[in-house]
């Protein structure tokens, strides 16, 4: 089989999952939003990025993702310039298929409050992300009084905080985080990509954080970043991915996890249809309740995002 007979293959797949469940609406947690023809450039993608370095912007998003059954979209920022959270939400402002987005701030930064202040006041704004990226470290934030003080600032606006690129101290962090902060909501990202620990003690401590997330209603999960590549190929039978999803609803239930593309950094492992199919057989055998769960219901309790458009689930 050629890749465009497969990837025409897994498209009627997941087309037929649609009709089979009365084409439940899918709400996308994480796209990411950029364009590298603007005069000042972008942090992110690097230029020497063939598969990235190109313009990913609403219009784009919509003739891939809405053929899917996609209806909605929450935009993760990629850039830690600030000027660039407002960027975004121009952008979104012009595209209803944009119900939120997420910003890239720091809140151990004495500019954070006003902000804060500034983006609340677009209710498209629904929070930030923070983790292991941009040469931060998440585990010495957490032990600064500024940045904790943000961060209930976050939670008292009812905001939610993002994470970034998952490790094994990342989990270990957010239980300290909200062990200080247990109001705010977090949503854990891409966490089937993270590489567990081979040693046997550290991989029973990331196990029982993870399970102590579980315990913690205000910590939800995308099951995003899902495809990887083994031995330099990406296996596409969606039964090669089902024990690593597995782990995630025998923790977390069918009432936190969220669908979350990672669209167009996905493009690194494999096309958008490819990535949905593999998700959509897995929750779509849980049954419909629990798939329209994962495909937007349980969003709207995470994100509380914008609805603004009629084809978009009340």
């Amino acid at each position: 089989m050629n890749r465009r007979t497969f990837l025409a293959g897994t498209s009627a797949i997941a087309i037929g999952h649609l009709d089979a469940a009365s084409a439940i609406p899918i709400i996308d947690c994480h796209i990411h939003l950029f364009d590298p023809t603007r005069p000042q450039g972008v942090p992110w993608p690097d230029k020497a990025d063939p598969v990235l370095y190109k313009t990913a912007l609403p219009d784009r998003f919509r003739k891939i993702a809405v053929p899917l059954g996609v209806v909605g979209a929450i935009e993760v920022e990629a850039s830690p310039w600030f000027d660039d959270n407002q960027w975004v939400l121009d952008v979104a402002a012009k595209d209803k298929i944009l119900v939120g987005t997420i910003g890239n701030m720091e809140p151990e930064k004495p500019e954070f409050p006003s902000q804060l202040e500034k983006l609340h006041k677009n209710p498209l704004f629904r929070g930030i992300r923070y983790g292991n990226l941009w040469n931060r470290n998440f585990t010495s934030a957490i032990d600064n009084p500024v940045f904790i003080a943000g961060i209930k600032r976050l939670a008292d606006a009812d905001l939610v905080m993002d994470t970034a690129n998952p490790d094994p101290r990342l989990i270990a962090d957010i239980v300290r985080l909200t062990d200080k902060v247990p109001s705010l909501r977090v949503v854990l990202d891409h966490l089937p990509r993270l590489e567990k620990p081979t040693d046997p003690a550290a991989l029973r401590a990331y196990q029982n954080d993870l399970r102590e997330l579980g315990k913690r209603p205000q910590i939800f999960v995308k099951v995003s970043g899902v495809v990887q590549r083994v031995n330099g190929n990406v296996p596409r039978d969606p039964a090669f991915y089902k024990s690593h999803i597995d782990e995630l609803w025998d923790i977390f239930g069918e009432n936190r996890l969220l669908y979350g593309s990672d669209w167009p950094n996905s493009d690194q492992w494999a096309e958008y249809p490819v990535e949905l199919a593999i998700v959509r057989e897995y929750f779509m055998s849980k049954g419909q309740a629990a798939a329209e769960k994962y495909f937007w219901k349980n969003s709207v309790k995470a994100y509380k995002w914008v609805r603004r458009d009629k084809t978009q689930p009340a």
